[in-house]
């Protein structure tokens, strides 16, 4: 293994400055000055195509109650509103059907009130990308990175024009604008919201998340309309109904949504030791162990786990992310549909048709992610990099079921050595190490930048910011942020500005009704402003 490390290095740093070098900086310069984005499509297209069969589809589905006001990521298809991933190549493009989950959630009596700014194609930490307009964070944070990629969702639920908001979760696209914005960001397990209709970044991590200013509305939304159990035969990753069946009987919190737990009393946290960085904020890392002590404080037990093979997840996360997404990405050439590049009779470059247009259309970081995606697939790269990393992806999922009391239920009961774990890692009983019901981390390593700090960080200090979010992703787990308070200094006016961060709570595969159900008690008790909100 060492000589794999020592070989790829300069590798890696050579793929990255090509990729770096080859992106065109006047593409960005051209998308004008930043503007505030809230929603970009607020009215349902007056033109936008439709099918007969959809019209009769959305004149079938029965609103029940009072209608939610829905909020829905661009890059989920939603009849009636262009389609646009925030990318020049696919501007004004119009989808003719809803995204199952879109038609699901209006079935349950929401009404979609617009699309949500993002990252281009769902490729950014701070919502920065997009071919149209930068997302800021709400008042009186608008200098301030409202996260991606799902920024504009997290924006529309703290502004307060929707009560719930659809987003996209690939390696923290959901939780990290709630951690930015004082928002509460749900990733449920992988495959259990359907991905159909969903413009695909990365398919084997890609999620559908929801956000809200509380928890009750999301829980309400999975777990109390039985959102958890719909399969959708258009999905190939959407879990089979057999498979969810036999998973919820495992589970506890799914037959009914009552109040959240009086205490925490017989459950186990785990506080993951390399997750202890040196880069996290020292402000949020105070918040991190005073919310361990709330939780000591309610009854719940804290104890020490090690999940070894975190520090390679974000490296291995950035090598197959790409990878998937250079392939995805290929269908765009401007032919068939979306933006064409209009200079000229042929857009021909050296014998490839589409090469202009994808260069026009596509945005630096777009390019960039296209680039190494494609490099780390090349007949000469990809042992050194896509299968590693591959391989690092199934030892972070195995650190993980390790350290969960609960088994996975997707595999056969497994057994661990003990000689593979860390050596500072305490034995509870001659069985090993103690287990956890939920691990307890930081969302986000630093509260939310300056957008004018974002705009002067390296690529590689932006893809540092995933570095929490990436590991659960990785493994398919459900994983919530919730707001959290963190120390202030009165004399700061910037720290009294940026009093909260995210705390996010990962549970083991399938448990997403435990997890939403202690994210809703423990949210009451660790932040000020949430609390008032309950």
């Amino acid at each position: 293994m060492s000589t794999y490390v020592r070989h790829t290095r300069p590798r890696a740093a050579a793929a990255a400055a090509v990729a770096y070098n080859l992106a065109v900086p006047q593409w960005r310069a051209s998308r004008g000055p930043i503007r505030l984005v809230r929603f970009l499509h607020q009215h349902r297209h007056q033109h936008a195509p439709a099918r007969a069969h959809d019209d009769a589809q959305n004149a079938s589905e029965t609103r029940t109650g009072t209608e939610i006001r829905l909020a829905v990521k661009d890059n989920i298809a939603t009849a009636g509103f262009p389609t646009t991933c925030h990318s020049r190549i696919l501007a004004g493009t119009t989808i003719p059907f809803a995204a199952t989950v879109v038609t699901q959630l209006r079935a349950r009596g929401m009404e979609v009130v617009g699309k949500a700014g993002m990252d281009e194609f769902g490729m950014g930490t701070h919502s920065t990308t997009s071919a149209f307009e930068t997302v800021r964070n709400t008042p009186p944070l608008q200098r301030y990175s409202a996260g991606g990629s799902s920024g504009g969702s997290a924006v529309a639920v703290m502004e307060g024009r929707a009560d719930l908001a659809l987003g996209t979760d690939t390696g923290g696209s959901v939780r990290m604008p709630a951690a930015y914005t004082g928002t509460v960001g749900f990733k449920p397990s992988y495959g259990m919201l359907s991905r159909w209709g969903v413009v695909p970044y990365a398919n084997s991590l890609d999620t559908v998340g929801l956000l809200a200013r509380t928890v009750r509305p999301i829980r309400d939304a999975v777990v109390g309309t039985g959102l958890y159990a719909e399969h959708d035969a258009r999905d190939p990753t959407s879990l089979p109904g057999t498979v969810r069946a036999r998973c919820t009987a495992e589970r506890d919190g799914y037959a009914t949504v009552d109040e959240p737990p009086r205490t925490l009393r017989g459950l186990t946290f785990g506080l993951p030791l390399e997750y202890s960085i040196e880069e996290l904020d020292s402000r949020v890392r105070q918040g991190w162990l005073q919310a361990l002590e709330i939780i000591r404080r309610l009854g719940g037990r804290v104890v020490p786990v090690s999940l070894p093979s975190t520090k390679n997840a974000l490296s291995a996360y950035y090598v197959i992310a790409p990878a998937e997404a250079s392939s995805n990405l290929a269908k765009y050439d401007g032919i068939r549909y979306g933006y064409r590049d209009p200079g000229g009779p042929s857009d021909a470059q050296d014998g490839v048709l589409y090469a202009r247009t994808r260069g026009a259309g596509f945005g630096s970081e777009v390019k960039r992610r296209i680039l190494l995606g494609s490099y780390t697939l090349s007949s000469e790269a990809m042992d050194n990099y896509f299968i590693q990393a591959q391989k690092v992806r199934q030892l972070v999922r195995r650190d993980f079921d390790r350290v969960f009391a609960l088994d996975n239920p997707l595999l056969d009961e497994q057994h661990f050595d003990l000689s593979e774990m860390d050596g500072s890692t305490g034995i509870e009983t001659k069985l090993g190490p103690a287990q956890v019901d939920f691990l307890v981390c930081p969302t986000a390593p630093t509260p939310p930048p300056l957008l004018e700090r974002v705009r002067e960080q390296t690529p590689l200090d932006s893809y540092m910011n995933d570095v929490f979010t990436v590991p659960a992703s990785l493994a398919g787990l459900p994983a919530i942020s919730i707001p959290m308070d963190i120390p202030v200094d009165l004399a700061s006016e910037e720290q009294k500005l940026l009093h909260f961060g995210g705390l996010q709570l990962i549970g083991q595969y399938w448990d997403d009704a435990r997890v939403l159900s202690v994210a809703e008690k423990l949210s009451g008790h660790i932040s000020n402003s949430l609390a008032s909100a309950l």
